[in-house]
């Protein structure tokens, strides 16, 4: 139970801010749950249609979310009866589906209503560190576009705040790899899922369009939020 209850916490802190909701198992296990979103399923629209909101939430989200309990209970069965093999085999399902829960729990609040304050450009402290660490608004936009773009395949495009060396950097994870993989000192302040089903039904191939038209819902009330929290 010792090593179960690691995996758990390593799981949550790996999140960060995402702050999964966990419930009880019937096993006497813990589970995660899918979170509630803070809007409706239409409210990112034009940017974000209400179907494709809908279809990757409550399909795609909760999908990881069953994989990853699943994964976990068989991790739990196989520390109770030693086997080692069966241990390192789960490994990639839990990295899989585990950082696809706490990917999304970030995403989610990485975007917010135009009538929410989405779109808004940053200001304060983290206005002033993203002048510092890209010249400006318009160039961290350009980068980050640039790079969603450009990853192939499947995988996510990432602000993050890199805690040792103080600065910000844009990141990117393939497939469903949390940012914490990158670096330990890297905390997300922004992440956009470039996967295709983030934006297929309304884009089709052009990724560069989804990219364009996110940052008109993008919640950097909630990027400076943590932000101020994690510079401190």
């Amino acid at each position: 139970m010792a090593l179960r209850a690691l995996v758990t916490r390593k799981a949550l802190r790996s999140g960060f801010q995402s702050e999964p909701r966990i419930l009880a198992h019937s096993r006497g296990l813990q589970t995660f749950s899918l979170p509630d979103l803070p809007y409706d399923y239409g409210a990112l629209e034009p940017a974000i249609s209400g179907e494709i909101m809908e279809l990757h939430h409550k399909k795609h989200h909760q999908a990881y979310i069953t994989n990853y309990n699943k994964a976990l209970e068989q991790l739990h069965d196989a520390i109770g009866k030693g086997d080692a093999a069966a241990v390192v085999k789960l490994q990639s399902a839990i990295k899989f589906n585990g950082g696809g829960h706490v990917n999304h729990s970030i995403f989610w609040k990485n975007l917010t209503p135009i009538s929410q304050g989405g779109g808004e450009s940053p200001h304060s402290n983290l206005g002033w560190a993203i002048d510092m660490s890209f010249g400006s608004f318009d160039a961290l936009v350009q980068k980050i576009n640039t790079e969603g773009a450009a990853l192939q395949g499947s995988g996510w495009v990432w602000l993050a705040l890199d805690k040792e060396l103080k600065k910000l950097v844009v990141e990117t994870t393939v497939n469903q790899d949390p940012l914490v993989t990158k670096g330990a000192s890297l905390v997300p302040l922004l992440g956009i899922d470039v996967w295709e089903h983030a934006y297929y039904l309304q884009y089709k191939n052009v990724r560069p369009d989804y990219l364009k038209n996110i940052w008109k819902v993008i919640n950097w009330k909630y990027a400076s939020e943590v932000y101020e929290k994690e510079s401190t």
